[in-house]
Parts: structure tokens; sequence; C-alpha cells
């Protein structure tokens, strides 16, 4: 007789909670979380998440709300009485702000859905777990989140916050006259980006560097490719005795650090006592040197041979091992079918050397773009032009810090900037898309 009732009880209660989990309303739950984080959780009777976003949300609002609530109007505002309010430092507070707004929402947007989803899983009968199993499903889902997250808040404070903050400055008039605490900072839009493009100085200034940095770029870039890859060739040749030491000797310009080199060529090409005057064009010529430092034309093609020099041994060595890979029977095979060294070096030696390296080689034309060591400690970017704002051998990145520590524009210098880093960014992602580091398996 006990067995029936207890049968009874047993499908009572199951039809029970099958008719509560039915009325549990997902609705209901995304609104009690998004009038406060966690009422959602407590309701669908995940208490231990709940607890959690209540705590997460009375933090913030007991700790962060008055902080957040002065970087936007700082953000807005830049200060309003000068002498008091610091304009730079509100535009910090204010980038602050926007990243632990943005880190907030996000909870509170995880929070909401969460809450959601999991009221419509009750409502199809799925019953929570008990504590331990969902401590255990919960970090074992997790646990790839909970190992990146300290690198992801790393990297919001000490990348993302720096380029917001660059780009911000780029629309203030914040230069040397307009420098807290004594004076504010105000909002100036595109006013430097249209003085860059209208007003003649400005426009001359960057047309002018804009040119000479893309021919620096692209000249001593693909010069210090060809000469290592020329040499890397030649050595290469089964001809060639000595071949370790050959390439030992190469590759020591690389040993070098490259700012102890930089200044012995400074030395060097020097108009009145360098070696390359005194030493060469003299003797051979029997005149006066030539103006290596204050010509920008000859400056211009004095720093294209020192980068060539300091650049080509690590395109040697990067050159010398992929050739090392390449099958001896593709070449014999060539022999076979009566092809000449040039249809050899054409048909089968560049077509692999590209396919290795080609994203190392752009990355070199990126690096030289924004090559500054070379352009600052060989003569800091001259020499003077007249009626201009940068040095005849500026590039962008050397005029940036010449706007910078020199003149105090920050402004204007974060403008440049973003035009840099807009050029840079787009060139190396259309050249990786037309390589295979940016594709899947599949895709090749």
């Amino acid at each position: 007789m006990g067995l029936p009732e207890y049968n009874e009880d047993h499908e009572s209660n199951q039809h029970h909670l099958a008719g509560k989990q039915r009325r549990h309303n997902p609705k209901l739950a995304l609104v009690l979380s998004v009038l406060f984080a966690g009422l959602g959780q407590l309701y669908n009777r995940r208490y231990l998440k709940g607890i959690i976003f209540i705590t997460i949300e009375a933090a913030f609002l007991v700790t962060m709300l008055d902080f957040i609530n002065l970087g936007i109007w700082g953000l807005r505002t830049l200060g309003t009485i000068p002498g008091t309010d610091h304009s730079i430092r509100l535009l910090v507070f204010g980038v602050i702000s926007l990243i632990i707004l943005a880190i907030v929402v996000t909870l509170y947007v995880f929070n909401i859905r969460d809450a959601k989803l999991q009221a419509e899983k009750i409502r199809n009968g799925w019953t929570a777990p008990r504590l331990g199993e969902a401590l255990r499903e919960a970090y074992e889902r997790s646990f790839p989140y909970l190992m990146t997250t300290p690198g992801l808040l790393l990297m919001l404070f000490v990348v993302v916050f720096p380029l917001i903050f660059a780009i911000l400055l780029a629309f203030t008039n914040y230069n040397l006259y307009n420098s807290p605490p004594r004076n504010l900072v105000d909002w100036v839009g595109l006013q430097n980006f249209i003085n860059l493009a209208s007003e003649p100085i400005w426009k001359d200034t960057f047309i002018s560097v804009f040119s000479w940095t893309i021919v620096w770029t692209v000249v001593a870039t693909s010069l210090q490719i060809g000469v290592g890859l020329f040499l890397a060739v030649l050595v290469n040749d089964s001809r060639v005795k000595f071949k370790k030491l050959i390439r030992t000797v190469l590759i020591l310009p690389w040993a070098v650090p490259a700012f102890v080199t930089i200044l012995i060529f400074a030395a060097m090409f020097n108009d009145q006592f360098g070696a390359i005057n005194r030493d060469i064009i003299i003797p051979l010529t029997g005149g006066e040197g030539l103006p290596w430092l204050s010509d920008p034309f000859y400056s211009r093609i004095a720093i294209i041979l020192i980068q060539t020099w300091l650049g080509f041994p690590f395109v040697f060595a990067l050159f010398t091992g992929v050739l090392q890979s390449i099958s001896k029977d593709w070449y014999e095979a060539a022999d076979i079918d009566g092809s000449s060294r040039m249809q050899k070096f054409r048909f089968i030696t560049l077509p692999h050397v590209m396919f290795a390296t080609a994203p190392l080689l752009i990355m070199q034309y990126a690096q030289n773009f924004n090559n500054f060591n070379i352009i600052y400690l060989f003569n800091e970017g001259g020499p003077p032009v007249m009626d201009q704002k940068a040095g005849g051998t500026d590039i962008l990145i050397s005029w940036v810090y010449k706007l910078t520590f020199d003149t105090n524009n920050y402004g204007m210098a974060a403008a440049v900037s973003i035009i840099m880093g807009l050029l840079v960014s787009g060139f190396a992602f259309y050249q990786f898309r037309r390589t295979r580091s940016f594709k899947e398996e599949g895709e090749i």
C-alpha cells in the first residue's frame, strides 16, 4: 500500500515542479537584471552568481561613480577655471572613465543576457546543478577567460589607454601657448587636420616630409633587400668556397649596435673633417668635399646608404636560410630543360624566397617608415629648410618628435601620429592579407 502512495506523491511533486518551470518568466528575469545586476540570477535561483553581480554593481556605484562623473565632465569640458582645472589631467581621467565604463557595461550586458537565457532554459525544463557541480562546470568553461583577463586588463591600460589619449589629443589646441595649469586646453575639432591641409607653412611641410618619408621607406628598404638577396644568391652558389667565413663577415655589421654604427658614419660624413670627404672625395676630385650634412639632397643619400649597410645583414641571413632549403632537384630539372641562370633565378629561386619571407619583408618596410634612430642620430633630421617646420631629412616620426619636444605642439603632433598610424596599419593589413600569413589552412 505504501509504494503506490509514494509513486503518487512523487508524480505530484514532479507535476508541481514542471508547472513552476513552465510559469518561469524570462521577461521578468530580464527586467530584474536591468533594474539591478544580479536580481535576475536570484530570480533564477542562481544565488552565488547573483550575489557576485550585485557585489560588483554595488562596489562600482559606491567607489567609482564620483570618479566617473568627474571624468566624463572633464572629458566634455576640459576644465572651466584656468589655474585650477588641469585640462590634460581631466582628459586622462576621462579616458580612464571611458575604459572603466566599457568594462562595466560589458559585464552589465552579460548579466542581462545570462539571466534571460537561464530563465528560458528553466522554463524549458532545465534544472540547475548543485553548487559543487556548478562551480566545476563554471571553472572549466571560464578557465581560458580567467587566464587571459589579466593580460587583457594590462593591454587596456598600457596599449588602448595611450592610443585613445593620443587620438583625443589630436582634436585639441594643446601647445606651448595653451598649456595647463596656467591656461586651459580646448576642443578644436578637425582644426589641426585642416591646418595640415590648408595653411601654407603646415601644408608645405607635411607634403615635403610625407613625400620624403615614402621615398626613404621604398628606396632604403628595397635597396637593403636587393643587396641582401644578391649577396645571398652569390654566396649560395656551389662554386664559391669558404661559405661559412664569408657569411660570418657579411653578418658582422648586424652584430654592431646600430646607434654606434650611425654615430661613426655621422663622423665619417662630416663636411669638414669626415673621412669620406678628406680621404676619398677630395683626393679623387681635387676640389672641395660634398656637403653631406648641410645639403638635404646629399644628407638623404648618406642616410639611405647607411640604412642599406645596417639592414642588409638581416635580409642576407634570412635569404641564406631559405636558399639552403630549396631542393637541388628543381635546379637539376631546370638544367635538363636547358634553362639559363636568369630563368632558374626568376622561376625557382625568387618565388621560393618571396613565398617564405614576404611577411618579414613587409615588416622591413613598416619598420623603416618609422625608423627614428637613424634620422635623429645622424643629423637630428637636418639640415634646416627655409619656410618649413621640419628639417631636410625629417620623416614623419622624427617630425612628430620635434613637434612634441622642441616646439611643444602636442595637438599637431597627435594629428600627424594618427595619419602615420593609419598609413602603416593600412599598408601592413593590405599586404598581409595578400600573403598566406592571415589565411586559414583550408583557404591556402
